[in-house]
Parts: structure tokens; sequence; C-alpha cells
């Protein structure tokens, strides 16, 4: 048999994947002004400020405390369940493929964790979507356009998905599904970049386990890579799922077409500082977070953790 299918539902691949969700919220929690200030810049065309600590300033100026952490709540749904899914699917892939303990290698990390980003894309963009909704509910935008268009009010997740589907359709709960597909590149090079990493810094100490910090270095280097190499997409999906610059409906093509027409190709990149900032810290915090819960739960459970070897 060439595949073991029954180390799909082993325990090591939930721990990776509990692992995994309370290490993202974890460093979510502790960066996400940084997320406020960065869909901010993508979606606010108007708005003077330009750097993200300027950005945070301004919003804590007009909005106080709320205004940086609007939409928490619903974030930390959305990203529990969102990263379960995409560690879980990642890690079951990679027992299964590597069931005999043979050693990964970069292209089977980027194809298996491409794969578990679509499978994650397909199963939890709704609640992306709505996540995005409530988060500019109530915000104070600078551009005319956004501030006068009415939104529907949100009282939390279930009555906005239902009012998304009611109002939208099954196009309004999948909207960005797209760009949010391709994207799935981003996911798949952070973990490749990532993994090689570690399996280089892991030959270099002669350490499974490494310190700290490392994990959060190295982490933070394969999400630089990522996100630069994938940033307009990511600018798109962020429009797309606001709901307040662009139709449900509207094309990739139509939508990156209009920000070229309308700021140029600088305009490809709006926000670019403040996404780097909170997606690189978050990323690298998320790593360390995930890799020390990983192996405190498995030494508890006087267990292995290694899935295929690393």
């Amino acid at each position: 048999m060439p595949y073991d299918l029954e180390k799909l539902f082993g325990y090591p691949v939930l721990v990776h994947a509990v692992a995994g969700a309370v290490g993202m919220a974890t460093s979510m929690i502790v960066f996400y002004p940084l997320d406020t200030a960065r869909t901010r810049l993508q979606i606010d065309d108007q708005r003077k400020a330009k750097s993200t600590p300027a950005v945070i300033a301004e919003i804590f100026k007009e909005e106080r405390f709320l205004g940086l952490y609007r939409g928490v709540f619903p974030l930390l749904t959305t990203i529990t369940t969102s990263y379960f899914v995409y560690f879980y699917v990642y890690n079951g892939l990679k027992a299964v493929a590597f069931y005999d303990n043979s050693k990964p290698g970069a292209i089977s990390d980027l194809g298996i964790a491409f794969i578990a980003a679509c499978i994650n894309v397909l199963a939890t963009n709704p609640l992306w979507v709505v996540y995005t909704r409530l988060k500019m509910q109530g915000a104070k935008f600078k551009t005319k356009e956004l501030e006068k268009k009415k939104m529907p009010l949100y009282t939390g997740i279930l009555d906005a998905l239902q009012k998304v589907w009611k109002l939208e359709g099954w196009s309004g709960l999948w909207s960005g599904t797209l760009p949010s597909l391709i994207l799935a590149a981003n996911p798949a090079i952070q973990f490749m970049v990532y993994e090689a990493l570690k399996r280089y810094m892991q030959g270099f100490t002669r350490q499974a386990e490494l310190n700290g910090a490392v994990y959060f270095s190295i982490g933070a280097v394969a999400k630089v890579v990522a996100t630069l190499a994938t940033y307009p997409l990511q600018l798109v999906q962020s429009r797309v799922r606001s709901g307040y610059n662009e139709k449900s409906s509207a094309s990739l093509r139509m939508v990156l077409v209009g920000l070229l027409r309308k700021n140029g190709i600088l305009g490809l990149f709006k926000g670019l500082e403040a996404k780097l900032l909170q997606t690189v810290l978050t990323a690298a915090l998320m790593f360390l977070c995930y890799e020390k819960i990983a192996a405190f739960i498995f030494k508890i459970m006087g267990q292995p953790q290694l899935i295929g070897k690393r």
C-alpha cells in the first residue's frame, strides 16, 4: 500500500492542528492593531496618514481603543477555524505522503502546502468575508464614496452570514475566492521556505528542537518572501471582501485594472508596509508558539512529534 490513510486521523496531526490554531490566535491578538492599520490602508484610498504608526495613531484618536481592536472577536473565531483546518490538512497530507518516515523536500512541501491552502480557502472563505465586513463596520473612512455607502448592520458572525447570503447570495459569501485560491501560493511559499530553513538549522545545530529565537527568525524570513511575492493579490482580496470598494461579482482582472488606472503601479502595493509589519511579526510569533506548544504537548504525552523526517 503506497499510502497509509489511517495516519490522516492520527493524534500527531490533531496536535499540530491545535498548536497551529492556538499559536496563530495568540500572535494575532498581540499584533491586531497592525492588521487594522493594514486593512484601512488597503481599502480607504483618501486616508492621509500613509505610515503604519501614523494610521494607528489616527485611528486611536478618532475611534479610541475600540477602533484598533474592531472585529477582534470575529477574527479569533475565523482565524482559529481557518488555521486549524490548514494545519490539520497540511500535516495530515504530510503524514500520509511520508508514512514511511521518508524525508520531504522543497517541492513536496510546496505542493502539500498549496493543496492545504486551497482546501482551507474553500472551507472558510465565508468566515473571512463576514470578518472583513464586521471589522469595517463603524469605521471612519476618508474616502467620501465609502463614507456615504450604506452597508447592513451586522450583530455578529451568524447574523452577518445570514445577511450576506440573503442580500448577495453565494457570490457574496465566496467573494474574493479566486484571488484567495491564487493566494494559496502565499502559505505554500511560506511553508516551503520555513521548512527548508528549519531543516537547515536542525542540521546546522544538530538538534531536532530549535530555540525560540530561531523559530521566530525563520518564520519572519519565510513570511517576507511569501508576502512580497503575492501582495497585489492580497490587496485585491481585501477590497473585494470588504464590500465597499468592489462588487462581489467583480473579476480579478477588473479590480487589478481599476487599481492600476486609479493609482498606478504603486497602487498595487498600497499598504505594503503595514502588511509586512503585521504579517511578518504575526507569522514569526505564530511559528514560535506553534512549535513550542506542539513540542510541549508531545513531551507530556511522551510521544514523538515528527511527521516524516525534517
